[in-house]
């Protein structure tokens, strides 16, 4: 066979096999159609986000698995993280004057069943039950709901980690509290830096600390972004005397930030002074915690 007709013989051989092709399977729609395997939606799972109990550089219980929650239920099963809460519980005891604080987290999608004001609390308290069982005092143990409306729901009706772990000290100040119960989760969600009496410099942690680290990287590669520095205060004063506290607070940090290695440019300051409190104003306790800087990317 000529080598100038091979091409040609090659080409028509490929014209054919595709006319057949389109002729019986467009066309007539003869061909078997995909396989497309069933899914379980019974099973089809959200993700499940690790366990972290945490205090400072004192206490670290991590497990690859977390608690399961079905909706509008307050009750999980303890099996599988027991070894986590032993451990817990260990802790605690060795040191007396550290506090547990529960917090449990709830959806306005579920129903309460319970005795409690919302869902979030009944989970936080059917744990502490739990501890209170294994030998810790309740009165070392606090609990709170907190309203999450983003939590996902596989078609079971099933979710993981609604509850979380936090430790106050008796032997530390209300400041130094607050600030260890601070935690990082994203440089788009507002921390609170607090202070002692008196002082212009935060309290340091390991979580404000992971999110100045990772703030500081992310302005780096993103130079349109803003830090923001927003001052707060409690209702001691007059309005105005507290507008320029909260003023003063936001621009020490900002000028601490700024040695720090972030440009100046990059960091916003705003003051509210008295006027968006996130506690009560009418006890000791409330008034510490309006007292503080929140600094988030925008």
């Amino acid at each position: 066979m000529s080598k100038t007709r091979t091409p040609w013989l090659i080409a028509l051989l490929l014209w054919m096999a595709a006319s057949t092709y389109w002729h019986t399977c467009k066309i007539k729609e003869l061909c078997d159609a995909p396989v497309t395997l069933p899914v379980n939606e019974e099973t089809a799972s959200v993700k499940i986000p690790p366990l972290k109990i945490e205090d400072g550089n004192a206490l670290l219980l991590t497990s690859e698995t977390n608690f399961a929650h079905e909706k509008s239920k307050e009750t999980v099963a303890f099996e599988p993280l027991q070894n986590q809460l032993d451990s817990l519980v260990s802790y605690l005891k060795a040191n007396p004057s550290k506090k547990l604080n529960l917090t449990g987290y709830y959806a306005s999608s579920e129903t309460n069943p319970t005795k409690y004001e919302n869902l979030g609390i009944a989970r936080a308290e059917f744990l502490k039950d739990h501890l209170v069982k294994m030998g810790l005092p309740a009165d070392r143990i606090t609990t709170e709901g907190k309203l999450n409306d983003s939590i996902e729901w596989n078609p079971a009706g099933t979710t993981y980690g609604l509850l979380d772990f936090g430790f106050t000290d008796a032997g530390k100040s209300t400041e130094e509290n607050l600030a260890q119960k601070q935690k990082f989760e994203s440089v788009f969600k507002p921390m609170d830096l607090y202070f002692q009496t008196g002082s212009l410099s935060y309290i340091k942690t390991p979580a404000n600390a992971q999110f100045l680290k990772e703030a500081k990287q992310f302005l780096q590669e993103h130079p349109d972004k803003k830090l923001l520095l927003t001052g707060h205060t409690d209702n001691v004063g007059s309005e105005e005397s507290n507008l320029k506290l909260s003023k003063k607070r936001a621009e020490e940090l900002k000028s601490l930030f700024a040695k720090s290695g972030i440009s100046p440019d990059q960091l916003l300051t705003d003051a509210k002074g008295e006027s968006s409190p996130k506690a009560t104003n009418d006890t000791p306790e409330g008034r510490k915690e309006n007292r503080r800087v929140a600094i988030v990317i925008q």
